[in-house]
């Protein structure tokens, strides 16, 4: 995950984006992107939108990730770690029943 995070980080460093991108515009970026990642499955099963559409909805995840590995950078949060700390929380709020 570091190496995708560095890639992007010299991304827009490379652009000198790296100014615009505060706390608050990476989180809604990351809303909008997923509101396109949306637009792909409105009014269609999803079955249909993932064959008619399954290169934007690709593209679109990227870009959602993309935004949250920018933020996850600003505010110095290890998003590998935070990911297993929170599947670790859910085991315990919803424990498997058999």
């Amino acid at each position: 995950m570091k190496e995708m995070t560095n890639k992007v980080m010299q991304f827009c460093d490379e652009r000198g984006w790296r100014q615009f991108h505060n706390e608050k515009d990476l989180a809604l970026s990351i809303s909008l992107e997923a509101s396109e990642l949306l637009e792909n499955f409105q009014w269609r099963s999803s079955e249909d939108a993932v064959a008619e559409s399954r290169q934007n909805i690709k593209e679109e995840m990227a870009d959602v990730l993309i935004y949250l590995l920018q933020l996850a950078n600003k505010m110095e949060v290890d998003l590998e770690e935070e990911v297993y700390k929170k599947i670790e929380k859910n085991g315990v709020k919803y424990p498997v029943i058999r």
